[in-house]
């Protein structure tokens, strides 16, 4: 029946995707709809939902670098986010008891400010689905947003333990060795080699972490997680991630399914919900004031705000374990799980148009703009750029280093991950960090003289973006792009590139090409000897 569950999910998916909505909105109206329909989930989908949520945790791990949680844009503008938002809304959550409407006339001041807790958090599964279907997790703002993701993991963590009186065992210690067991993870990741044992050896990784921390008494997604960041300064690491794109893709299926069976919702239950997510824009505007207040470029501190602006499935653990002390009706549960989705549907949607949003509506944001620039958010200029590569991942490096050969120092690379920058600048290349889609980046450096610009990305959507954006900013040069598919390429044309080329067809070209060349220099070389 998990099966069948799955596939109905699927095509609501599917549906959804088709109309230009994001699939995981389909996953969730799946979910109620088959508990409308009085149908019941095994055990095996909340089994596979768990995996789902401890393969993702993993592989943020493997994209994350613990330095970036020692910034003070994220540990500071995390805690304070919490702080002040429990205050806020347990205050209004108590002024509105007072009235003794609906369901929050039941509430004391100690549960209310309980469920601002629940409500402080913003949800990893939605935020990662959203960062990875656009390509911005190693942007600075999609860093950024992981990083308090990530720390309100650990909030998490400290109030399981002080809610529930479950101290850690003394064995937790022991997992303090782990950072010293490098070479081992190093062995088994270059044993594994490229093949089908490498997605094997995430699956032993990532559910060993959890399983490891559970026996010591703490929460095993975090163990997941930090596994997952052990691994990560290896070469393999996103070899590794990439492997486990589809299989946890699959399993959040089974989460997003799970959270439409929590109950079906009355009209009473609807509106409350309703009620709550009127509160997101409140959500939203504490981050961007925060965020903006730590000197974040008012960009940064927008599409922050916007991808973090909802509501966490910490909520329902939170809200059960309240109404297994009695201190919460259990109508609640079906409350927070509408608040949770419906949360998501409009963080999907809203973040979809988000750099045009921004563009739009710049002018009034940067009024909000601390003029003294935190390192990281300096714009550097190309010198003497002629032609820019953007986007160094393989296509990327390859296309760069073809046309240096050519060119020389009129050739500059640039991509939005600062550590592949620092690497790539370790070997000698001349490259920035910079995010293509950054309209106030584009405005703030030198144009006149790059003659072309060459779109080496991994989403058609970013590309075309990046296209628009060079556009408005009144580029007058050249913009090649690289597309991996044959229905990818009228859609750049219309975006504004003046050539597309065909990544599998282009490649089949230039190996018959330097095969020819060589085959020439070897009938050159036959005939000087003879």
């Amino acid at each position: 029946m998990d099966f069948a569950f799955i596939l109905f999910a699927f095509f609501c998916g599917l549906a959804l995707k088709y109309v230009g909505l994001p699939p995981l909105i389909g996953f969730l109206g799946a979910g109620f709809l088959l508990n409308f329909l009085e149908f019941t989930p095994d055990d095996g989908l909340f089994k596979l939902a768990d995996i789902g949520i401890t393969l993702m945790l993993f592989t943020i791990g493997l994209k994350l670098n613990i330095r970036d949680l020692s910034k003070r844009e994220v540990w500071l503008g995390s805690s304070m986010h919490m702080i002040v938002w429990v205050v806020l809304i347990t205050l209004v959550f108590f002024g509105v008891s007072l009235t003794g409407i609906g369901y929050f006339g039941a509430l004391d001041l100690q549960t209310c400010a309980l469920l601002a807790f629940a409500l402080s958090f913003s949800s990893t599964v939605c935020v990662v689905k959203i960062l990875e279907e656009s390509g911005e997790m190693k942007t600075r703002h999609g860093k950024l947003a992981i990083g308090v993701l990530v720390m309100q993991d650990i909030f998490a963590v400290l109030f399981m333990v002080i809610a529930t009186g479950k101290v850690p065992s003394l064995w937790a210690l022991g997992l303090l060795i782990l950072p010293f067991l490098k070479p081992l993870w190093s062995k088994l990741l270059n044993v594994a080699g490229h093949g089908e044992m490498l997605p094997l050896m995430g699956f032993f990784l990532a559910l060993g972490g959890y399983e490891l921390f559970t026996l010591v008494g703490i929460k095993g997604d975090l163990g997941a997680l930090i596994v997952g960041m052990l691994i990560a300064p290896h070469e393999k690491s996103s070899e590794l991630a990439k492997s486990l794109l589809s299989f946890k893709d699959i399993f959040l299926v089974g989460f997003f399914l799970t959270i439409g069976f929590t109950a079906l919702p009355n009209m009473e239950m609807l509106m409350t919900a309703l009620a709550i997510c009127a509160l997101l824009p409140l959500n939203f505007v504490l981050f961007f004031f925060l965020f903006t207040k730590l000197r974040l470029r008012a960009r940064t501190a927008y599409l922050s705000s916007l991808v973090l602006n909802n509501f966490s499935e910490f909520g329902l653990i939170v809200a059960a374990m309240l109404v297994s002390m009695s201190l919460l009706a259990k109508e609640w549960l079906v409350v927070l799980a509408i608040v949770v989705s419906i949360s998501f549907l409009i963080t999907s949607i809203a973040y979809r148009t988000s750099h045009r949003q921004y563009t739009r509506l710049k002018t009034k944001l940067k009024y909000y703009e601390n003029p003294n620039r935190l390192p990281n958010d300096v714009y550097v200029q190309p010198q003497d750029a002629e032609v820019l590569v953007l986007g160094l991942g393989r296509v990327g490096k390859g296309a760069y280093t073809a046309l240096r050969n050519e060119l020389g120092d009129k050739v500059w690379g640039m991509d939005a991950d600062p550590i592949r920058i620092n690497r790539l600048k370790r070997k000698g290349m001349q490259v920035i960090v910079g995010d293509g889609e950054d309209i106030d980046f584009w405005e703030n450096v030198e144009l006149n003289d790059i003659r072309l610009v060459l779109l080496a990305l991994p989403s058609v959507e970013d590309m075309r973006n990046i296209a628009n954006q060079l556009r408005n900013a009144n580029y007058q040069g050249q913009i090649a792009s690289i597309a991996r598919y044959e229905d990818e390429i009228e859609p750049l044309l219309e975006a504004g590139s003046d050539k597309v080329f065909n990544f599998f067809t282009e490649a089949g070209t230039g190996f018959a090409e330097e095969s020819l060349a060589m085959l020439n220099n070897q009938r050159n070389l036959q005939h000087s000897l003879f």
